[in-house]
């Protein structure tokens, strides 16, 4: 029998989410009816966006410890997090395979001349080796205050493993992190409730300086990157999805509604990070599964990201009046391949790598980044969604492939028989699934 306390708990989430929509929608008339003052709210958005960011830290930090931590042998963690960084380059491989196949067909940017654009670069590592050096943090604790996400899961995997040698000794700095993962939860709730506030500033503020007109091969860019992205979910992830275990890419997208509707108002896929691991976990994979995959998945499986990198790269190629011949495209998807590793899925880091790849590949194209500057932000919509999208059915696989996925409660859940519960965002750390691996039944997970 649902109680009084639990219909209004439920009307106030509803009303978050519908607070939402109404915000988005205020947004966009602001911004064309009062361009001018729609760009002066670009800070609110900001502000928002800020304060997300300023949580994914400890949340990472938490996630993985007590996912790495809790499992009794280190060759368990080898074995999820070497198959889940396999399947990660496999997948972005692909997505950037895709992305010149389609650039290639649209070529977008064709006749439009911009050979006098200019835009100046953020300092990105320039090489390889400068990439991987900075996984390294300069001291223990200066990862938490660096920004890169690769710095704390670094961290976060060496905590992890010290508390794994230290045993019954380690049990109650786990038990810590365990209290300190639930108070990062709770303030995450709370900032939630600023979404419709947040959402309000940053539409208003991309519509007032945009304008409603745009450039036809802007326009061309922007609709073909939506439906490689829109095909890349259904037929390439859903297929995988549908063969490995069973579930509709559909069933769990409609289960993750909400967190899509979250990333729309944001346009950042790290706003349903701690969301993603509650739902995951309540799905039926294992913790230790979701506590590797996930937080790891953010970094180094970026498929929207991915996409992105290849069709920009040649829009401003062909745009620039330089075109690159096959070969070049090649080698550009290679290194595309190293520079989309650790892009955050925040608002304007894939424009960030973008210019940071350009720069070192092809350096006499970076001057074209600031042409897509006024779409990137309806691109960075499309990009976090498959971004999200990718680490959920990543999450879902791996537990498959590993046996730590549960049949019954997926199948439950997705046929909205166990619905998921609103106040485990905060209660308890967003963790609803089963607190030991559990086998995959054969006759896999799809509902009934």
């Amino acid at each position: 029998m649902v109680t009084s306390s639990t219909r209004r708990h439920l009307g106030r989430n509803h009303y978050l989410y519908l607070a939402v929509i109404v915000a988005v929608i205020a947004g966009a008339i602001v911004g064309i009816a009062a361009p001018g003052f729609a760009v002066t709210l670009d800070p609110i958005g900001k502000g928002f966006v800020a304060l997300i960011k300023m949580m994914i830290t400890p949340v990472i930090f938490c996630t993985i410890v007590i996912g790495v931590g809790s499992i009794a042998k280190a060759a368990t963690v080898g074995r999820i997090g070497g198959l889940a960084i396999l399947y990660f380059l496999i997948m972005s491989t692909f997505a950037l395979g895709i992305g010149l196949l389609v650039g290639n067909l649209l070529h977008p940017g064709a006749g439009l001349n911009i050979s006098g654009a200019s835009y100046t670069a953020a300092g990105e590592p320039t090489t390889t080796t400068d990439f991987i050096l900075g996984i390294i943090p300069v001291t223990l604790f200066s990862a938490f205050t660096s920004g890169s996400i690769l710095q704390v899961l670094l961290v976060a995997l060496l905590a992890g493993f010290a508390l794994q040698g230290l045993g019954e000794r380690g049990r109650g700095i786990l038990d810590a992190i365990r209290s300190l993962q639930a108070l990062v939860f709770r303030v995450l709730g709370m900032i939630l409730w600023l979404a419709p506030l947040g959402a309000f500033g940053a539409i208003a503020a991309v519509v007032g300086s945009t304008g409603p007109g745009a450039l036809l091969s802007l326009a061309t860019l922007l609709v073909g990157f939506y439906v490689t992205c829109i095909l890349f979910i259904v037929v390439v992830l859903g297929v995988l999805l549908r063969l490995a275990t069973g579930v509709s890419i559909f069933s769990l997208m409609r289960y993750l509604g909400r967190e899509y509707l979250l990333i729309v108002s944001t346009s950042s896929s790290e706003a349903a990070l701690p969301r993603l691991i509650a739902k995951m976990e309540h799905l039926g994979v294992a913790k230790s599964v979701v506590g590797i995959t996930v937080p790891t998945g953010y970094s180094f499986n970026l498929d929207g990201t991915a996409i992105y990198l290849t069709m920009a790269s040649l829009f401003i190629a062909n745009a620039m009046g330089k075109p690159m011949e096959l070969g070049a495209q090649i080698g550009l998807l290679a290194f595309m391949i190293i520079a989309s590793k650790g892009a955050a899925g925040v608002t304007g880091a894939g424009l960030a790598t973008l210019a940071g790849g350009l720069q070192t590949y092809r350096p006499d194209l970076v001057n074209g980044v600031g042409v897509i500057v006024g779409i990137d932000r309806f691109m960075s919509e499309a990009r976090a969604l498959t971004n999200f999208t990718g680490n959920a059915v990543a999450t879902v696989l791996i537990g498959r492939w590993t046996q730590q996925l549960d049949a019954a409660q997926a199948r439950a859940v997705l046929s909205g028989e166990r619905p998921f519960d609103e106040a485990t965002i905060g209660a308890d750390g967003g963790h609803g699934g089963p607190a030991e691996p559990v086998r995959l039944e054969r006759s896999g997970v799809g509902p009934a």
